[in-house]
């Protein structure tokens, strides 16, 4: 995806994460979020997009703390959410092509990164904010949902800090139904796991020809938001071991820190 896709990905889940978050209330429990009640949600969301904006206006060059979460709630709130997303959205958008900062994940460009980086976590705080409505989390379009499937599996996880480790190695297909993207997961106990992305969808390990232990398929948006945990186990259809699939689910949360 391009730069300014992110952005727009990031503009639009912004304001439906508002507009979940004023229907639902800000007592209402987020189901996604075991322990969060909505205000919660905006508070973390809205204190992650004001640390974003600080790197992209100021240019930081190295890691700089959050300025931590407002004790503000009700409207007040949401008003203040809405302020910080609209300004990092501004922000984006406003910056040089060569801008230089501190980024944690591999990018084509520090640029590239943020937008890429806050288009995600908005998208999938948006499916927070959704599971606190009757409706549940709505879609992510085929577009966004491969990107970040590919920002968590290859980026997020292909990182040492990942905890998914098996004692032995075992490998995790992820596999769409309808885009036709294939993801080979690597998993063993010394090392992260090692995803390679292809287009062959079979049951064998595209280098072993042996067959993979776990396979995870179904519609991208659905494989985005099970990926991400925010939809219940079963969300997605899964063939073999499904201990592999519980391990991911207990294992590959990230957090913030």
């Amino acid at each position: 995806m391009k730069i300014t896709e992110h952005v727009e990905a990031l503009e639009t889940a912004g304001r439906a994460l508002a507009e979940a978050a004023s229907e639902a209330g800000p007592d209402a429990e987020v189901p996604t979020c075991p322990g969060w009640r909505v205000r919660d949600l905006l508070r973390h969301t809205t204190m992650v997009h004001r640390w974003a904006t600080t790197f992209v206006v100021e240019g930081h060059t190295e890691y700089h703390p959050g300025g931590g979460e407002p004790a503000l709630d009700g409207d007040e709130l949401l008003a203040y959410y809405r302020e910080g997303h609209a300004g990092l959205v501004a922000a984006l958008r406003a910056a040089p092509e060569e801008l230089e900062c501190w980024t944690f994940l591999p990018a084509p460009s520090p640029l590239a990164f943020w937008a890429r980086r806050q288009a995600h976590e908005t998208t999938v705080h948006r499916a927070d904010a959704e599971s606190a409505l009757a409706t549940g989390p709505g879609t992510v379009s085929p577009a966004l949902a491969v990107d970040g499937i590919d920002e968590l599996l290859c980026s997020f996880h292909g990182r040492d800090r990942s905890r998914v480790r098996t004692p032995e190695p075992r490998t995790l297909r992820v596999r769409t139904t309808d885009t036709g993207d294939v993801w080979t997961v690597r998993l063993s106990e010394t090392e992260p796991p090692r995803t390679e992305r292809g287009s062959r969808a079979t049951a064998e390990d595209d280098d072993t020809g042996k067959p993979v232990d776990t396979e995870l398929s179904g519609p991208v948006g659905r494989l985005y938001l099970s990926l991400w945990n925010r939809l219940p186990a079963g969300a997605v259809e899964l063939t073999g071991d499904e201990t592999l699939a519980r391990l991911w689910r207990e294992n590959s949360g990230i957090t913030w820190s």
